[in-house]
């Protein structure tokens, strides 16, 4: 179903969010925008709303399975404008959000869906999820000058670490880590500082109330923690093209970047064992 605007969505289209989970897919360009949906639908999201603009076109079947909003993507303030319009239209709903070319993965998710988990995740008393953003890019920049190949993918399978977060009067933040690696951390000079975390808390519970930050923070601090604080929880990760995109479409970093490879990158297998063996989430207490 298509609406013209968000606010024609939350009028005509409010029966998307009476159940969750509920994905929010921002497409900033037109790259691998259906694989992406196609991606998430089959994780099994509810409702899934694109943010998109007018130019993009998607095969009729796929189109109907979402809501699709003319949206400017590329406008300043512009994710977290929309996710806390449907964050105040969605209390107690879960949700999630991500870019175009962008996959999220979850311990499992080939046998278990989205579902599952947040079930788990809700009776462990949690109302959001970390998700770490793992950068993938395409290992033949020649052959793939936009760094982006579903067929040639690698990450990066070490060179991922933390620091404490600080609060204002410079203590540190309880169960809170800036979390730094792949890309972002090997062509940080090309990166604004406020840009280079790789956390992000991609699944939540929508409440009254709750707002996110273009940093990817809640102005709830519980929602920003890793976990609660008697156990481990769950942790979800994202592989995304997005960085890899942005360093190879930028006139000041393009240049400099001939290969993303290295000797720690390999090949992405498309599946969640790898990423629970490379330590980029964990399973916690659900087996």
């Amino acid at each position: 179903m298509r609406h013209d605007s968000l606010d024609s969505f939350l009028k005509d289209g409010r029966d998307a969010l009476a159940k969750g989970p509920v994905a929010m897919v921002f497409a900033e360009d037109l790259t691998e925008v259906d694989t992406t949906l196609r991606h998430h639908l089959s994780l099994g999201f509810r409702s899934l709303l694109l943010f998109a603009p007018e130019e993009l076109v998607l095969p009729e079947p796929l189109e109907r399975q979402i809501h699709r909003i003319r949206y400017a993507t590329r406008a300043p303030g512009m994710l977290s404008r929309a996710v806390n319009q449907v964050i105040a239209a969605a209390p107690g709903i879960w949700l999630y959000y991500c870019y175009n070319a962008e996959y999220l993965f979850f311990p499992f998710c080939e046998t278990r869906t989205i579902t599952d988990m947040l079930t788990f995740h809700t009776e462990e008393r949690r109302d959001a999820m970390l998700a770490y953003v793992v950068d993938l890019y395409a290992a033949d920049l020649d052959a793939h000058p936009d760094a982006v190949s579903l067929e040639d993918a690698c990450l990066d399978k070490s060179g991922y670490y933390a620091l404490g977060r600080k609060d204002a009067q410079g203590g540190a933040k309880e169960r809170q880590l800036d979390f730094f690696g792949g890309l972002r951390w090997r062509f940080e000079e090309h990166m604004p500082p406020h840009r280079r975390r790789i956390d992000r808390i991609a699944l939540f519970r929508a409440k009254k109330g709750l707002h996110l930050s273009e940093e990817h923070l809640f102005d709830d601090e519980e929602y920003n923690t890793y976990a609660c604080p008697w156990h481990h929880n769950l942790t979800a990760a994202i592989v995304s093209f997005r960085t890899a995109k942005a360093l190879k479409a930028n006139a000041g970093s393009t240049y400099d970047i001939h290969s993303f490879r290295w000797h720690n990158s390999t090949e992405f297998e498309w599946h969640s064992q790898q990423l629970l063996d490379l330590g980029l989430m964990e399973p916690g207490q659900w087996f």
